[in-house]
């Protein structure tokens, strides 16, 4: 079995979890305990020194939690995971982990609200800044790199423009200026697409979303490919002496595994935003169906966005698989099952009658989430988004008339027969605005 490579299907369900040898369980138990047992002083002197791998405390690591974590890189294709209490958490641990007061690290512009801010307010009152790439084209990230980047960050799928990143050219883009790759791969999941097979050098996720699959559990993840070569002269955090940890080189300690050892050992300890078990048992969960639910939340996407095409009520759909979209060749490379079931659209009308078609949907769920098993639908201008300047607005792609949807797994027919009657109530309001009978 060791020569075996299984397929993604099997590993979302079996891997991390073997049989429980102390009771047989087959299913992942559930660790709730804050901390464990040290088997002598000198093993505890050892794990609290990093020079063996156990339990210590559940901050840190928590056998339930590493289950996840464990799961969640073999489905990535990494060397290993971390995670957090949320998918900013994730973020916040992935760029904490390499840059530090003084460095720059450069992002799409195209991304979702609350880690624009993350980026731009809190990482900068730390003293670590961000450069906001419009379009986040290889081109425009090359051009936003300095001596001081340590990092380029983008999302597979742009929440909520839907652009598609073009990972394997912006992957060499950041190598060449000696920096890796973090790719949010929230919106497409690893059932879609896995950043690292493009060259990408760190994942990370908002767990609640489809990996969770069922709007009930937040959490996060970051995943390391272990191919990076953090000692190269770029990263002093993880190939010099750390006074966190008696000045240990993590490069020369731990080799491939530096940043994860420095991530989870100084950063995740220190920032303290860690995964609790009860969420990583959930998250086990649902990561044995994700293989199963994708397909039909792809599909049920595909029929909303050519339902929504052909309405004039609407202005526009962005969704990559459609031929009018300018990322459908990049959809069809790093997506081929599909660019996920979450997109956006365009109302006539604008923001009124935005508000007239939320308000007259009831299938649909109006309500600040994506991924779950249940259609969701928001208007990012006045909610996800609202905390961006005009510039940083229009920078992200996010407009006035634009409705954002996250397609469930519900029976299509319903979907459209909702959207029908919300479609006729934004017409209705248009021609109210517009002062016709």
């Amino acid at each position: 079995m060791e020569d075996r490579r299984f397929g993604f299907r099997t590993r979302a369900v079996h891997a991390g979890t073997p049989p429980d040898p102390a009771t047989g369980a087959r299913a992942q138990p559930l660790y709730l305990s804050t901390s464990f047992v040290f088997d002598s002083a000198e093993h505890a002197a050892e794990l609290f020194s990093l020079r063996t791998y156990g339990n210590i405390y559940s901050r840190i690591g928590n056998p339930t939690v590493s289950a996840f974590e464990e799961r969640m890189a073999s489905l990535e294709g990494g060397l290993g995971g971390i995670a957090t209490a949320s998918g900013l958490a994730a973020q916040l641990v992935a760029i904490l982990s390499l840059a530090q007061t003084g460095d720059h690290f450069v992002a799409s512009a195209n991304l979702y609200g609350g880690t624009v801010t993350q980026f731009t307010v809190t990482l900068r009152r730390m003293g670590i800044a961000c450069t906001l790439a419009p379009g986040g084209a290889p081109a425009d990230i090359a051009q936003a790199i300095r001596p001081e980047t340590k990092a380029v960050f983008v999302e597979t799928i742009g929440n909520p423009a839907g652009n598609i990143a073009d990972i394997e050219a912006l992957a060499a883009v950041a190598h060449r200026h000696g920096v890796p790759l973090i790719v949010d791969n929230t919106f497409a999941s690893p059932a879609l697409c896995r950043p690292i097979e493009w060259g990408a050098d760190i994942v990370v996720h908002s767990a609640t979303k489809y990996i969770g699959g069922h709007g009930t559990v937040i959490g996060g993840v970051l995943v390391e490919s272990g191919a990076f070569p953090w000692g190269a002269g770029k990263h002093p955090l993880l190939a010099q002496p750390s006074p966190g940890y008696h000045d240990m080189n993590f490069v020369e300690t731990f080799g491939e595994y530096a940043y994860l050892m420095r991530a989870r050992a100084e950063v995740l300890r220190d920032v303290g935003a860690c995964l609790s078990p009860m969420n990583a048992w959930l998250m086990l969960q649902g990561l044995e169906t994700l293989a199963v639910r994708m397909p039909v939340h792809v599909e049920n996407a595909r029929t909303v966005a050519r339902f929504l095409q052909g309405r004039d009520e609407v202005a526009w759909v962005s969704f990559a698989e459609l031929e009018s979209s300018p990322y459908r060749a990049l959809s069809a490379k790093y997506l081929p099952d599909g660019p996920g079931s979450i997109f956006t659209f365009g109302l006539r009308g604008g923001g009124e009658a935005g508000r007239a078609f939320i308000e007259a949907l009831e299938l649909w769920s109006h309500l600040a989430n994506v991924g779950d098993a249940k259609s969701l639908v928001i208007h990012p201008a006045s909610t996800t988004h609202q905390q961006l300047s005009e510039e940083e607005m229009r920078a992200s792609g996010v407009t006035p008339e634009m409705v954002r949807v996250s397609v469930g797994l519900e029976d299509a027919a319903d979907l459209l027969w909702d959207l029908d009657r919300a479609l006729h109530a934004a017409a209705s309001q248009t021609l109210v605005t517009e002062g016709k009978p």
